[in-house]
């Protein structure tokens, strides 16, 4: 995606920070739309930036990253064969589900069911750093994990990704690899809070969406 060579311009968490702040002003002023948009191509761009953050951590992301990125290219392609009509999430989902479509393996809906996943596994991993920078990376991702994709994983990938912890960065060497150029760790530490006060709330909007269309408890399969 084009906005990809700006992100690397400065920290991952910062340019996540412009492009959420960038998706909540495109999003309609009254309330009521606003719970039934989510604009398409700026939500894919908050997608790519989490690519970017998973990135420091390593091959033990591999797999992750790996979806993530299949599942940005189906709604990509998705907006692309209809960019009016597909400029917002919700109707790509009420399209599916009017079509009986939304559970398939390669839906709009799951990809943007485990694109959901994949950032609540992101906030959880930087909240756990935030409030304690003392706890080792292999505890932070494994934490994150069992608290946000583990339920919703099979035992194959479970059982990767427990082996991949033994890949992860140390911590220093983790939030050395997110700092901007001329950042330091309180300038990375007061981004991620405000990136995390972005994006919780959004994730919320977000699930309760995912609600709507039954989606919010399906497994891989």
């Amino acid at each position: 995606m084009k906005r990809r060579r700006e992100m690397e311009k400065g920290s991952e968490i910062k340019s996540a920070i412009e492009e959420l702040s960038m998706m909540v002003k495109l999003k309609p002023s009254d309330n009521h739309d606003a719970a039934d948009h989510i604009p398409t191509k700026p939500f894919l761009y908050v997608c790519n930036s989490f690519i970017q953050v998973l990135d420091k951590i390593g091959p033990t992301m591999a797999v992750l990253r790996h979806d993530i990125n299949q599942n940005i290219q189906r709604l990509e392609m998705a907006h692309e064969s209809d960019p009016l009509l597909n400029s917002n999430l919700v109707e790509i989902l009420k399209k599916e589900a009017t079509e009986g479509n939304a559970r398939k393996a390669k839906s709009c809906s799951k990809a943007f069911l485990w694109l959901t996943r994949s950032m609540d596994f992101t906030v959880a991993l930087l909240q756990n750093l935030a409030r304690d920078p003392e706890q080792s990376m292999e505890e932070a991702v494994e934490e994150s994990y069992n608290l946000t994709l583990k339920p919703w994983h099979g035992w194959i990938s479970s059982a990767a990704l427990k082996v991949a912890l033994k890949l992860v960065p140390d911590n220093k060497t983790f939030t050395n690899l997110l700092m901007g150029k001329d950042d330091n760790y309180d300038t990375l530490k007061e981004q991620m809070h405000t990136f995390i006060s972005l994006l919780l709330p959004f994730l919320e909007e977000i699930h309760s969406i995912l609600k709507v269309y039954n989606l919010d408890r399906l497994k891989s399969t």
